[in-house]
């Protein structure tokens, strides 16, 4: 395996790492704060954190007038419509319910990046994503699982679903020209544009009764640094090196983390048949990583970034 590939595959995990760990830190904030509040106060601590490294690293840079739509339409998919369906489609299905849609987002990355970027995929891959998949839905539906949906809930939660593969699919075109820093830092600054009107209109007669607590101010500023900034720049950093596909596998990976963080932190036990998914999934995973098969183009495995 070559170096770029380990710094690949390491910044994928961790990335994920940050994502799981994302959970259990909203579930704290929101204890004190709303969910639109902790979503536009995440990014704009993020926001003021990466323009200052971007203006003293002197990394900033102006965006082509021919990518300005990239940058907008993956802004607004990921977080913003994103966001908008996963949080309504969890008011009709349970958690474990949208978890099992929401899994299937390296499955549509995966066919998006063959169709719209040539990107191969041999048999063997396929069935290591299948198998990864079926690791995912014994973690998940083994044990107290409440499976409680309805139409609505599974609509919302797909459209969540098809954003997030169009946030992916946008994200593997930009990082042929733009380091991971700037484009994090553009869509969050485009993301909280987006927000701001949400925000006043749903959270203004609330902002009066806003009071500070540590506690849920120490998980909003964990969700901003480690999720906001470092789970995605880690994320566009993978996608440059191996492709939007691989990189997004490891997404299987976030229910499995979460339980282990919480195990770790609050004591939340797993049980044996959890492990043994957990196991599939990561066979799966390693299955789908082998590549004994045409290599990504110069152009993309060397990814020369814009600075015009």
């Amino acid at each position: 395996m070559s170096g770029d590939n380990i710094k690949a595959y390491t910044a994928a995990f961790f990335s994920m790492a940050f994502f799981a760990f994302s959970y259990v830190w909203f579930k704290i904030a929101n204890e004190v704060y709303r969910p639109v509040t902790i979503v536009f106060l995440r990014l704009a601590i993020a926001v003021i954190i990466l323009t200052l490294y971007l203006v003293i690293s002197g990394n900033m840079v102006r965006i082509k007038k021919s990518d300005r739509k990239y940058f907008f339409f993956m802004s607004l998919f990921e977080p913003t419509l994103y966001f908008i369906f996963e949080s309504h489609g969890l008011t009709h299905i349970s958690s474990t319910v949208a978890s099992v849609v929401v899994s299937t987002i390296p499955i549509f990355t995966a066919a998006g990046a063959m169709i719209f970027f040539r990107e191969r995929i041999t048999r063997f891959n396929w069935v290591g994503i299948v198998i990864s998949f079926g690791g995912l839905m014994m973690f998940i539906l083994t044990g107290d699982s409440n499976l409680v949906f309805n139409i609505k809930g599974i609509l919302l939660m797909v459209l969540a679903v098809l954003c997030a593969t169009g946030y992916n699919l946008l994200l593997r075109r930009l990082t042929i020209k733009y380091r991971p820093v700037f484009i994090v830092n553009t869509q969050n600054l485009i993301g909280l544009t987006l927000f701001l009107p949400i925000f006043l209109i749903s959270e203004w007669n609330h902002i009066p009764l806003m009071t500070f607590d540590r506690v849920a101010a120490e998980a909003v500023l964990k969700l901003a640094f480690f999720a906001s900034c470092g789970a995605f720049i880690l994320l566009s950093y993978s996608v440059s090196l191996i492709g939007v596909t691989r990189a997004n596998l490891f997404a299987n990976l976030i229910p499995a983390l979460t339980a282990v963080f919480a195990f770790f932190t609050i004591g939340e036990m797993i049980t044996f048949e959890k492990f043994l998914g957990i196991a599939v999934m990561i066979a799966g995973l390693y299955m789908a990583q082998i590549t004994k098969f045409r290599k990504l183009p110069t152009l993309w495995r060397s990814a020369r970034y814009n600075r015009e």
